[in-house]
């Protein structure tokens, strides 16, 4: 009996991965243990400080600074987590901020770190449609870089070692405005201090839908590149098993009691009549290799890799017939 390729895998606990992860489908050719416990930081910082797995999700972003540093992954253009992230940059209220203009000048947070993909896109976004720079404003963040690297000249960033996290720096007026990856407690509780820069956060993300036509991807499917060298086969089957996940969770979702809300199905036509039939798309298409191709200019833009290659250079290329099996929803 020919055995299978046996590959670790570490990604979210995602619905579109959750038939991957129970073995529902199953990739061709390899025994896949999926690691799904772990938060998104300790997965990527794991993924790049120790090479742990042997294919992860990681923020893309992020990605693309390890490969220019030699990180011996490629990316698949397998894209797990998309976000837009209009609704998670926050003002002190207090402050009379009534649009990124208002913030030149001014002190921006960063919780959780200056490199997640969530802050390198919105930064990139501000400036490119909001006429706020990164170069515009001091940033402060209360994480050391993940992946080190000297900020270019203009880009004025303060590590905080000790004292009040960025959060407490904002609430306190001390920082003008924060950009996170979640969403802050204190916004949820009702805290009178802090409040959204786009406080029609939809709105403003279908505006930048239309006019972009860009779901920001915040992650990326990353591989060893030795484990491709050695078995190149690998690559399509993980894709074309991931394609099936997500076609058979979408699938099952259609169906309107597996969540209790109350207007699931007006969201899920909502995004169908704004979005197309599948914002969720894996593959290099015309829309993925816009998506890609802002964001490694951001990342460029920012100074976070030192020279801006094309998209083909970033990912393994994939045959079209992986994708066969996609759906909309």
């Amino acid at each position: 009996m020919t055995s299978k390729l046996k590959l670790t895998l570490t990604c979210g606990d995602y619905e579109i991965t959750r038939p991957l992860k129970e073995g529902r489908v199953e990739p061709d050719g390899i025994d896949l243990t999926m690691l799904c416990a772990t938060s998104s930081r300790d997965r990527h910082w794991r993924l790049d400080r120790n090479a742990e797995c042997d294919a992860g999700e990681f923020n893309l972003c992020g990605y693309y600074m390890a490969r220019d540093r030699g990180h011996p992954y490629i990316a698949l253009p397998i894209f797990l987590h998309r976000r837009f992230r209009h609704g998670f940059v926050f003002v002190n209220a207090q402050k009379g901020i009534k649009k990124p203009s208002d913030l030149k000048g001014g002190k921006f947070g960063a919780s959780g770190g200056m490199l997640a993909a969530a802050c390198t896109w919105m930064r990139g976004t501000l400036g490119e449609h909001y006429g706020l720079s990164h170069k515009d404003v001091t940033w402060i963040t209360d994480h050391d870089h993940d992946i080190p690297f000297a900020a270019q000249e203009g880009f004025n960033i303060e590590v905080l070692k000790e004292g009040p996290s960025v959060e407490e720096r904002l609430l306190s007026g001390e920082i003008d405005a924060m950009m996170s990856a979640s969403i802050p407690e204190p916004l949820m509780r009702g805290d009178k201090r802090i409040a959204r820069l786009f406080p029609d956060y939809k709105q403003a993300e279908i505006e930048y839908y239309n006019k972009t036509q860009i779901l920001p991807i915040m992650h990326t499917l990353i591989i060893r590149q030795d484990i491709v060298d050695k078995n190149p086969w690998v690559p399509e089957n993980l894709a074309y098993a991931f394609n099936e996940s997500k076609k058979v969770a979408l699938d099952h979702l259609r169906n309107p009691r597996i969540l209790p809300m109350a207007f699931y199905m007006n969201a899920m036509e909502e995004q169908r009549r704004l979005l197309g039939p599948d914002p969720w798309q894996y593959g290099l298409t015309d829309i993925n290799r816009n998506n890609v191709a802002t964001a490694l200019k951001y990342t460029h833009e920012q100074g976070l890799v030192s020279k801006h290659p094309k998209v083909e250079e970033m990912f393994h290329p994939i045959d079209s017939w992986a994708w066969s099996g996609t759906h909309g929803v």
